[in-house]
């Protein structure tokens, strides 16, 4: 009475909405879960100093250099739905010419089955700390926290800050020129 194709085209079709349904419950599953721990960090050596910007004009700006340390327990937010995290060191700060300035430190990616246990200590920043402008000198309210993302096998991509912070101050005065 039907065809073959007429047959395999409803197969497939119900094989689908029944794949869409188990990945929606997947879903939902761990969607609600708090993803949230805590995360200490320390700074262990801050400098400032005051070097030429060669890639835009030849004014000289502001560059940090910061040594941390990282403790934390990532391994409570691993389940059968995360395949892995993307953690990211962030600094914030507030200068006369920006309400909010946000950068990027360090980064790391963890993979489901790897130590999810972090301590480092003495830790160089994998990018550079630079301010468009002098922002940094004497500036006393520079907050470190910890962030990741998590890329689950199915859902929506969250954003977890972790409940620990760390502020430091820069010194008031450059240091020398390498």
């Amino acid at each position: 009475m039907h065809t073959v194709l007429t047959r395999g085209n409803a197969t497939v079709a119900y094989s689908l909405s029944v794949l869409a349904c188990l990945t929606f419950c997947c879903f939902i599953s761990t969607v609600f879960l708090d993803y949230r721990t805590d995360a200490k960090i320390n700074t262990v050596r801050v400098l400032v100093k005051n070097v030429p910007d060669y890639g835009a004009s030849r004014e000289k700006h502001d560059l940090g250099f910061v040594t941390f340390d990282l403790e934390t327990n990532l391994t409570n937010i691993f389940n059968w739905n995360v395949k892995q995290l993307f953690l990211y060191l962030t600094a914030e700060y507030k200068t006369t010419s920006n309400q909010l300035n946000q950068v990027v430190l360090w980064d790391k990616i963890i993979l489901r089955g790897d130590n999810a246990v972090l301590d480092f200590k003495n830790m160089n920043t994998k990018y550079y700390f630079w301010d468009d402008g002098n922002g940094l000198k004497d500036n006393k309210n520079i907050t470190l926290s910890l962030s990741w993302n998590i890329i689950p096998n199915a859902g929506l991509l969250p954003s977890v800050q972790s409940t620990g912070k760390h502020v430091f101050k820069f010194p008031a005065e450059y240091a020398s020129s390498i």
